[in-house]
Formats: structure tokens, sequence, C-alpha cells
């Protein structure tokens, strides 16, 4: 039966406590004491109000099993205009049933206030026929292709697009120089300076001589630098389009400042060029020609076999509340497989200094910590939500990030779910700014596998990044091919005690693999800004924890700084106990010392002892829907 079991999510509460909270819950159960689901009728007697969609119904149709409407938009609207989820008439649970097959977005479909499941039930949009069977497509086709010339073709497109795909796998957008492999974002070049003075210039880049050729067409705006900025601060990467380039001088002219100089007193930043027809030369790259809404491509094998697909948004489901006190609540999406999604022209992660956002914040130092509003998206946006839930999901081939939740939020779960080839973040909770209200909090995340993220943004990318947002749980997951992180909590130094709301997050039976491949001072599991002040109140807790290895190119300046468990500037507030930290560059553990953060049993500290791993709970369970496809991701595999 579906029927909603949703409680408020309690403060997470410390492994050593668990046990006599457990008890006492079973000496209410024995004593005849019921735990109320909120609902007005008891789960045998309910039967849901079922739907049904398929890809060749028609929104015409009776919307039952033998004749399904065409689009989920129209069952949205059956349910939202008929009112069979307003609080007078919704007894039961509403579930809508997606046949298997693909559904073509063309826009992103929302959900708001008025969608809401009422009186602790939920309206559920299930894939009928099984987890991943019932497919949103937020591409089309590229169709129409002509012949250019060595190996490449080129096609008309409807907008301008900044990913592409050919037969579910991400193209390389073309660049200088060439990549090693494709699932590699080396090797790069390195910025230099004419003179010591112009150290500190965000609004340029130079290069060694003769790397910018007189026959290269870079001066116009589809042009790019994918650029490291910060010289060996190798932490955020910003795409900026060219402006113009002056080979005599060995300079480009960026249209937007980068987040960081292109210099730093140990080294250059790693950059690269991309998005020039010049640059079109190996089998998976293409190009944009932005005026003439055409892409040229050089498939890996013949065109006529090939499926290349142009994204057709940036966000396939909007779940979005008119306000925070009309949130939208009580959702489920169950087993939906949601692919390709769009990136943008250009990226920079925040701005460039406080105060830049233009508003006033009681910490302005946090427009450097959160996303500008151009990039507030993900392949699943919320915000003024609570109570969401996506179970058993497919996410894969997204522009950026899969799942992104900002701001007001509340007791969001995304659970048994996989996340691969991520452009951005896997799942990304951006609270409020410090001291503003604490809007975010009671997340879940379990169950989940997260492998190949930050393909367009490795910079800080991160499996779950959760920014100053609170009582969530983190646990039974698998990471793996990260160019930077894997999980993340972060605020900001500045923020006090009553103004931070990272607090009481648990952590728990994760293991991560590939760690750190691209960047430098980086960790699996990372936090920075959670409380800077003291007395520092231990209240994010980290146990059960297996790190494989963090190790990065070659090429990343300042190469030896990969650490298994990073606390950074402010880092405060954990205890950590059972983790284990395989192969890395630096410190196994990096952090501060007791009573700002403290560690029990870890294979750093001493008196390790592994017998109180537990390995083959660590990772996704053995109910994992998706665990033929990634069977090293289960606990059983661990070690």
């Amino acid at each position: 039966m579906f029927h909603s079991t949703r409680t408020p999510r309690p403060f997470p509460v410390p492994r050593s406590l668990r046990v006599p909270v457990l008890a006492a819950s079973a000496l209410l159960l024995l004593g005849g004491a019921t735990l109320s689901t909120g609902s007005a009728t008891a789960a045998g007697e309910c039967s849901p109000r079922q739907f049904f969609v398929a890809p060749d119904g028609s929104d015409r149709a009776k919307g039952t099993k033998d004749s399904a409407w065409r689009t989920i938009e129209h069952a949205r609207d059956h349910i939202r205009d008929a009112g069979l989820n307003k609080k007078s008439s919704m007894r039961c649970d509403i579930v809508v049933n997606l046949r298997a097959g693909d559904y073509p977005v063309a826009k992103a479909i929302g959900f708001d206030d008025r969608d809401s499941g009422t009186n602790g039930r939920q309206v559920i949009y299930r894939s009928y026929d099984g987890p991943g069977k019932a497919r949103l497509l937020g591409a089309k086709p590229v169709t129409g292709w002509q012949e250019h010339g060595d190996g490449i073709y080129k096609a008309k497109v409807d907008n301008a697009v900044y990913t592409l795909f050919e037969d579910g796998q991400r193209a390389t957008t073309a660049r200088y120089p060439n990549r090693s492999t494709e699932t590699e974002w080396a090797p790069y070049l390195i910025s230099t300076i004419p003179e010591p003075e112009k150290e500190a210039v965000r609004r340029y880049l130079w290069t060694e001589p003769g790397v910018l050729k007189p026959e290269w067409d870079l001066n116009h705006d589809d042009a790019r630098v994918n650029v490291w900025s910060g010289g060996s601060w190798t932490w955020f990467n910003d795409v900026i389009p060219i402006r113009d380039v002056t080979e005599k001088e060995d300079q480009i002219s960026l249209q937007y400042q980068m987040r960081y100089a292109g210099m730093n007193s140990v080294s250059g930043s790693r950059f690269f060029l991309e998005n020039s027809l010049d640059f079109l030369d190996q089998a998976g790259e293409w190009y944009l020609d932005d005026e003439e809404k055409t892409v040229y491509y050089k498939p890996r094998g013949s065109i006529d076999d090939a499926k290349i697909m142009a994204p057709t948004v940036t966000t396939l489901l909007n779940i979005a509340g008119a306000a925070e006190d009309r949130r939208v609540e009580n959702l489920t999406f169950d087993g939906l497989a949601l692919q390709y999604s769009d990136f943008m022209e250009w990226y920079r992660f925040g701005w460039v200094e406080e105060g830049d956002s233009g508003y006033v914040h009681k910490y302005p130092h946090y427009d450097r910590q959160i996303e500008m509003p151009r990039n507030r998206f993900g392949a699943v946006t919320l915000t003024n939500s609570r109570d969401i839930t996506m179970k058993g999901m497919r996410f894969s081939d997204t522009g950026y990030h899969a799942v992104y939740a900002l701001f007001a939020n509340e007791g969001l779960t995304v659970r048994d779910s996989l996340l691969e080839n991520i452009g951005g973040d896997g799942i990304k909770v951006e609270g409020p700014y410090p001291g503003e209200g604490n809007t975010s909090f009671g997340h879940l995340f379990t169950n989940n596998v997260f492998t190949h993220y930050g393909e367009l943004v490795p910079g800080d990318a991160a499996g779950i990044e959760l920014m100053n947002t609170g009582r969530n749980e983190v646990s039974h997951s698998y990471f793996e091919h990260s160019a930077r992180h894997g999980v993340s909590l972060e605020v900001r130094p500045e923020v006090k005690i009553e103004d931070n709301y990272a607090r009481d997050n648990t952590f728990t039976y994760l293991r991560f693999e590939k760690m750190g491949l691209d960047s430098s001072e980086v960790s699996a599991f990372y936090a920075y800004g959670t409380s800077n002040f003291e007395p520092h109140k231990i209240d994010n807790f980290v146990d059960q924890i297996y790190i494989g290895d963090v190790i990065n190119d070659p090429s990343v300046p300042n190469r030896n700084s990969t650490r298994g468990v990073h606390l950074d500037n402010g880092g405060c507030s954990f205890h950590l106990d059972n983790v284990e930290v395989g192969e890395v560059l630096d410190d196994k553990y990096q952090g501060y010392k007791p009573p700002c953060s403290t560690v029990g049993n870890a294979n750093w500290a001493e008196g390790w002892d592994p017998s109180k791993m537990e390995y083959d709970k660590i990772g996704v369970k053995p109910d994992f829907p998706y665990l033929a496809e990634v069977p090293g991701a289960s606990g059983a595999n661990a070690r």
C-alpha cells in the first residue's frame, strides 16, 4: 500500500547514545503505544487513487491503465484542477504511474504548493514498470548533419547549448591542449605574468611565448578559458568567455573576472582554451557557433549510427512553493530516470568580493560562498519545500548539479538512487545566509551511489555538498571519481555560533574511492567554517567511514596536499570515530585538536582498532536497486 509514514526528523543522536533511545521506543510499543502516521485513515483501509501516463498515451484519454495520459503535466493539472489533493478531499495517497519509455522534456516540469499532498498523504509519481524504466529526457536528437571536412559534421540547433552527448556519453568541448583521456581533465597550460605588479589581475591571463597561434580565431564570444584561478590554489575552476587575444603580448583578455587572480606566489594557474573550431581535432569533441546556432562534431564512430543529443533544459523538475509560508510538500518521486540537462555559457562560483550581491546581509562574506543567481539550478531544483522524497531514482548526464535544494527546504529525502556523470555536485543543499533564519534542515541522503561527478565543474565538486544546513543524515553511500571532494559541510569562519546552522549532522557508513583527482588541498571528507568561536560544541558526528585513496593528477601545483579528512579553517564541532584512510599524499587527517574537534578510533590515531570497523555495512545496502551496474558499491565489497 502507498501511505505516508513521514514524521518530523529528530536531531541526530550520537551512536553511543542510540541504544537507550531505541530501547525506550521499544518499551513504548510493548506497552501498547502506537506511532501515529498523521493519517486520518488506517493504512489497511486506504486504497490510493491511481492514474496512468504512457509515452504512447493521449492527454484526451481517461488516465487509466488501459487509457493512459501522455504527459506528467496533464496528470499534475488534473489532480490540481479537480481538487483531488485538497484537505477537504484527500484521504489516501494519489499515485501517478508512469509506464516504461521516454518522456521528452522541452520545458521544466513545475510543482508548487497547489500540487502538495495533504492530511499527511503523498502525491506520488512513480516508474510503474520498475526503477529507471520511465525516463525523463531533457534533450532531443540533433539531426540534419552535413559533412564539414576532416571527419567533422555540422548541424543546426534551435538554441545555444553548452554540453552535448553521443549515445549517452558526454562529448568534450573542443579544447587546447587535448585531454589525455575522456575521464581526465589534464593536461593544462600554465599562466604567467609579464611583470610582478600584475600578479593580482583577474581579467587577463598570459601564456608562455608561442602558445597563442595567429591563425586561431579566438577574438569572438564563442571561445572560452577554463581555468583553476588562484595559481597553486587549485580549489575552484572558472569557465569564462574570451574578449580578445593579443598574440604578440601572449595575452588573453576575459569578459568577466576570475574568482581569484591568475597567479599567486607559488605558481601560475592551470588552464586550457576551449570552444573553438580550431581545436576540434579529436573524435568525441564538439564546438558551438553561438551566433549561427550551429554545432560541429567529430563522432567517435559513424555519424549515421550515432545518436547525438542536445539539451533542451537546464532543469527537468522544478519543485518550488510560492513562498516560505506556502511550501510545496508531501511529494514523492519513485524510480524515475532523469537524463540530460544543460550547462551554461560561463561559470564562476560565487561573487568575487563580499557584498557584491548588492544586498545587505549580516555576513556579506557569504556572497563568496554561495552560487550567483544565474547558476542556481539543478536537474531537480527545489525551494520552499517540505518533505519531498526521491527514491530509486537515476540521475545521469546532467549539465550542472543533479539535485539542488536552495534556501528554504525541510525534510528532503534522496535515497536508493544512482547519480552518475554529473556536471556539478550530485546533491547540493544551500541553506540561508547565516543569521537570517534557519530554513534548511532535516534532510536524509541514504543508500545512494555518486560516480563521475563534477565533470564540467570540477572545482569544489562534491557528491554531497551541505552549505549552512543542519540536522541532516548522510549514510550508507558510495562516492567514486571526483576531481575534488566526496562530502563537504561548509559555512564561513566569520560566522558566530548563534548564526551558524550547520549543526547536528551525522555522516555514517560512507565509502570513498578515487577522490581529489584534479585539485590540491583536497580530501574525501571536508568541512569549512562550521565552528570558529569558543566554546566548541561537538554536534557533528562522523562514524564508520572508509576512504580508499585521494591521489591527484601530476599536473596539480602543490600536489602533495591530498588528505582523507580535512577540517579546514574553522572546521570544528566534529567527533570522528571508526574512520580508516588509505592512500594519500599528505596527512590522513588534518584538523583541529580537542576541544575544537575530537577523534576516537581512527587509523591515524593512537590505539587504532580495525576490528571496530563494520566494513560489510560501509557503502550501499544489498537492496540498492542499481547494484548490478555498480557492484563494487556494496558494503560487502568495502575492502
